[in-house]
């Protein structure tokens, strides 16, 4: 009797096991990310993914639509030693299931900008209030919709550069605050968990500091429009350079005192080549892993401005790029500091309140009020986004790959699965679409995973043979 009673509760754990979801989310906390299931802090190792630029998202494709070039360019990912994409614009309106299953297999998580250069999805920086409209917001919440339901989306920017010279400087950060906030509003009405939101800037000295800190405050009347996290394109460190001759010294030192999360949305200046990232040994390092939380390289795919780690050719093959294999030599030697190590080194700092003005910056506006909240109220008509079954052939490519020198590449050709989708990652949006008064339940339940994906293969083995103990 006790045999069965113990292998009976044995064989109800391992059911609930599989029953669980395996991709953890990643959430902040105080000045950090962390993963919600392990505790452990979670810093970006990436790169910035926008093959063709931002010129090519179409009605038809955009980087995460072509299940095929995912597949050949997310086994690269993984050479690479990446946790983390940026993708810079999608269409909502397209499919991005298969994408986003192989890479949450991979292990790979997205951090997204809601905005493309496709009309009415983007705002002016210079006369914002004609882009900032119903028609854009629609578009905004589309994409924030659909990829809040993939565990392994990170967090949203709400834009890149926006304020970028003086004269953006005049009109934008308010509408930049603004949307935010509008965000965070519809993400808290409508999706199945909190997601961050924040902001990519360009690193100019005029603006720096000011603009940094305008976003980061808290204003009584509008608290949401409060930065979640803080990205900064910096190119600063080229060659052989140190924490002083570089800047970083005084980088590390304007972000020190800010509440929350910084890191480097594009990093690696290319004035020097092939590039030599010796800046990730310091990224990581007690300099700066106190303040900034890692960073992502500029950019997979080599464009018109010389910055690819790989060139697809015209013939569909793909070259890695001296850039990749360097980028590949530091990324694979990081080791990230414990939670225990980051308690003792980080400084914690209280959010501020706005104060009345800030230097170089106009932040009066005219913005309407209640703009968006109809929509926020009920909704946008959009596909969301869900996990698929992915058949194992489709994590392979059939695409040659070559190395620096131009001959064969002798590395895998296949993505490798660190973490197996459970019946929960697979069947959670049916779920909550046959239910929505489930919804709390289910933000309590994905930010409450607990199972990685070498685990699953050791469960089913296990259940087996529990069933084998009876037949």
């Amino acid at each position: 009797m006790m045999v069965f009673s113990s292998t009976f509760i044995f064989l109800i754990l391992e059911l609930v096991v599989l029953c669980e979801a395996s991709v953890h989310t990643i959430q902040i906390k105080d000045k950090h990310f962390v993963d919600t299931v392990t505790g452990k802090p979670f810093f970006i190792k990436g790169v910035d993914y926008q093959p063709g630029g931002s010129s090519d998202v179409s009605e038809k494709q955009d980087p995460l639509s072509n299940p095929d070039a995912c597949a050949r360019d997310i086994l690269l990912f993984q050479e690479l030693g990446i946790n983390t994409v940026r993708i810079y614009s999608i269409n909502p309106d397209l499919n991005h299931d298969a994408c986003m299953t192989m890479l949450a297999m991979a292990g790979i998580y997205l951090i997204l900008d809601v905005n493309s250069p496709l009309q009415n999805q983007h705002l002016n920086r210079y006369e914002p209030w004609t882009t900032y409209n119903e028609v854009y917001l629609e578009h905004v919440f589309k994409v924030v919709e659909q990829f809040s339901h993939y565990n392994n989306t990170l967090g949203f920017f709400a834009g890149n550069e926006i304020v970028n010279d003086k004269r953006s400087a005049q009109y934008s950060p308010a509408y930049v605050k603004e949307l935010i906030g509008t965000m965070k509003n519809y993400i808290s009405a409508h999706s199945p968990r909190t997601i961050p939101v924040g902001y990519s800037a360009a690193d100019d000295l005029n603006y720096r500091v000011s603009l940094s800190e305008y976003l980061e405050c808290k204003d009584d009347d509008k608290p949401e429009n409060s930065v979640d996290f803080y990205g900064v394109n910096s190119y600063q460190w080229c060659g052989q350079q140190t924490m002083q001759t570089s800047g970083y010294d005084t980088l590390v030192d304007a972000y020190r005192s800010y509440s929350k999360p910084v890191f480097f949305s594009e990093f690696g200046c290319n004035k020097v080549l092939p590039r030599q990232f010796q800046e990730i040994g310091y990224l990581f390092s007690e300099e700066m892993y106190s303040v900034f939380c890692g960073g992502l390289v500029y950019e997979f795919s080599q464009e018109d401005n010389n910055y690819g780690l790989v060139e697809y050719q015209e013939d569909d093959s793909v070259q890695l790029l001296a850039d990749f294999e360097k980028l590949k030599s530091h990324y694979q030697n990081i080791e990230f500091p414990s939670m225990k190590t980051l308690k003792e080194t980080v400084q914690m700092e209280e959010t501020p309140s706005c104060a009345e003005d800030y230097e170089n910056l106009k932040i009066e506006s005219k913005i309407a009020k209640n703009l968006g909240s109809s929509l926020i109220k009920k909704g946008v008509k959009v596909e969301k986004g869900k996990y698929i079954d992915i058949h194992e052939d489709q994590l392979s490519t059939n695409v040659t790959i070559l190395d620096k020198h131009g001959d064969r590449w002798n590395g895998p050709k296949k993505i490798e699965i660190r973490q197996s989708l459970t019946l929960a990652d697979l069947e959670g949006e049916e779920q909550e679409d046959a239910d929505e008064d489930k919804d709390d339940l289910k933000r309590k339940h994905r930010n409450s995973a607990s199972i990685s994906g070498p685990l699953l293969p050791l469960g089913l083995c296990l259940l087996f043979f529990t069933f084998s103990l009876f037949f």
